[in-house]
């Protein structure tokens, strides 16, 4: 029996801890040994850590255009960021950098290669680690050429959002799970409310399933930050892997991969029976 293909992303606030505007180092650590080849690493962070490092070092923000400053913290946190997983996974194991854009994927080849690329790095011993490439995203660029494959009946893949990186990533590769880490325990009838978390959405049918998210999505308000999509984003995201057989499980970076697998902590669980 093969082992199963997981695919996993970690938002960028699990990262940060907030109170004390610094790099969670203890939930990177925590991240990064639990890490395995088979298992495709989606990591957000590299803006917010970039931000955190730079104010740190010159006691300020930036004051270039909004878009500017992230791609400035973004190149300067990438580093860090790699760095950190580097040396928290096991040193048995390789490690590998993907730095991907949104026409990775809306390009037929380009997101066979990505496919192909991903698939060898378990054979290899290898971890792949991904992260849409902001510091050389065009924002107007971007929008254009989405503009273009709309206007030719296509529905593009956007992947600023790690998000939409990760479920794009689990349907390509028909991964078997797909773990999506936040601050949030999971999806709740209220956010203000902690023992309202729904724990499961289930259905016989992919279609069925869809309605059940869909109905979920208008619980949803607010996001972690300013610029975030929210859960809302998340579940809209999830369906097309949802409705395909992968199992998603949405749960705080505060516990273990194995333990939200698992079902052993609060968490929760998206999924055809």
């Amino acid at each position: 029996m093969k082992d199963p293909v997981i695919v996993g992303k970690v938002g960028s606030m699990a990262l940060i801890r907030q109170d004390d505007n610094d790099v969670n180092y203890n939930i990177i650590a925590r991240i990064a040994s639990q890490l395995r080849p088979g298992m495709v690493w989606i990591t957000s962070g590299a803006a917010e850590i970039g931000r955190v490092d730079y104010m740190r070092r010159h006691k300020r923000t930036l004051d270039e255009d909004k878009l500017d400053a992230k791609t400035d913290y973004a190149s300067q946190g990438q580093m860090i960021l790699m760095q950190n997983y580097r040396q928290f996974i096991p040193p048995e194991f390789s490690v590998r950098q993907i730095l991907v854009e949104h026409q990775h994927f809306n390009d037929p080849e380009k997101r066979e290669h990505i496919r192909r690329l991903l698939l060898r790095c378990a054979s290899q011993g290898a971890i792949p680690i991904v992260n849409y490439n902001d510091p050389v995203s065009v924002e107007e660029n971007r929008r254009f050429e989405l503009a273009n494959l709309r206007e030719n009946g296509a529905e593009p893949v956007e992947c600023v959002d790690n998000d939409e990186t990760a479920a794009v990533i689990a349907e390509l590769l028909g991964a078997d799970i797909l773990v999506i880490l936040t601050s949030a325990d999971g999806l709740y009838e209220d956010p203000s409310d902690r023992s309202t978390l729904i724990r499961e959405i289930i259905a016989a049918e992919p279609d069925e399933l869809e309605r059940k998210i869909n109905t979920m999505k208008e619980l949803c308000r607010g996001a972690s930050r300013a610029g975030a999509n929210g859960m809302a984003a998340k579940l809209q995201y999830v369906i097309r892997p949802a409705k395909s057989g992968t199992q998603v499980i949405i749960g705080n970076a505060k516990y273990r991969i194995s333990e939200l697998i698992e079902g052993a902590v609060p968490r929760t669980y998206i999924g055809l029976n």
